[in-house]
């Protein structure tokens, strides 16, 4: 699949640089555009291929779901979603009824965009690779869309979001061998007993897989692998 194009939508210079890094950084994806109002946004979209717009909702000239819903009357196929700091109830299920993708809110970190966008990109795998439709198949690709996404800033109690983030990094790039509680623990600076803990943790709300290798005395050492998304 070629790179999904994102168009980014907001009114502020520093939100839109921001958001423009984090989509960059993102393999399988390329910024096409930005704009910082509904007319030059609409403009924008009315010639130019996008996949997937990060649309802030508060705009200066009107609001950002008025932009959703001229898509959907246009036919135009690409995919919405709100990043903004927008809480009202109303405004979330206004989204989701103009088929909104995800709903994510200001502030957020870049870990935080990543793993929508990586969902989002199985999604749309999941749909190119199917022939025709099946219930299961159906359900498979909207799962994607809606696995839950480990909230690293509200850590349960006794671990340490940051902390969490940065056992995740190691994880993530440890490859399919696995690292064990030592080697994480190294990485991250703490003790071998508390990146247990974090790899516990992960293990324990299924994204990390547990898994045995020889250790330097020949006792089984436990490993951790990376399998979120």
């Amino acid at each position: 699949m070629d790179d999904l194009r994102v168009l980014i939508i907001d009114d502020e210079d520093v939100a839109v640089t921001g958001h423009s890094e984090y989509v960059r950084r993102v393999p399988g994806f390329a910024v096409a555009g930005t704009a910082s109002t509904t007319q030059e946004a609409l403009r924008f979209l009315a010639g130019t291929r996008v996949d997937l717009v990060l649309l802030d909702l508060n705009l200066p000239d009107g609001h950002g779901l008025d932009i959703a819903r001229a898509l959907r009357a246009g036919g135009h196929p690409a995919d919405v979603m709100a990043i903004t700091a927008a809480r009202e109830i109303e405004l979330v299920r206004a989204a989701v009824s103009l088929g909104g993708v995800g709903y994510l809110l200001k502030p957020f970190t870049f870990a935080d965009l990543r793993d929508r966008l990586e969902a989002y990109r199985r999604y749309r795998e999941g749909l190119a690779a199917a022939d025709a439709a099946s219930q299961s198949g159906v359900d498979s690709v909207f799962r994607e869309l809606r696995r839950p996404v480990l909230a690293t800033d509200n850590a349960p109690k006794g671990l340490v979001g940051s902390v969490l983030d940065r056992v995740i990094g190691v994880l993530r790039a440890g490859g399919p061998e696995g690292l064990s509680a030592s080697e994480v623990g190294g990485e991250v600076d703490v003790s071998r007993v508390t990146a247990r803990r974090y790899l516990q943790y992960l293990a324990d709300s299924g994204r990390a897989d547990r898994g045995q290798r020889l250790g330097g005395s020949g006792r089984p050492e436990v490993t951790y692998t990376w399998s979120g998304p």
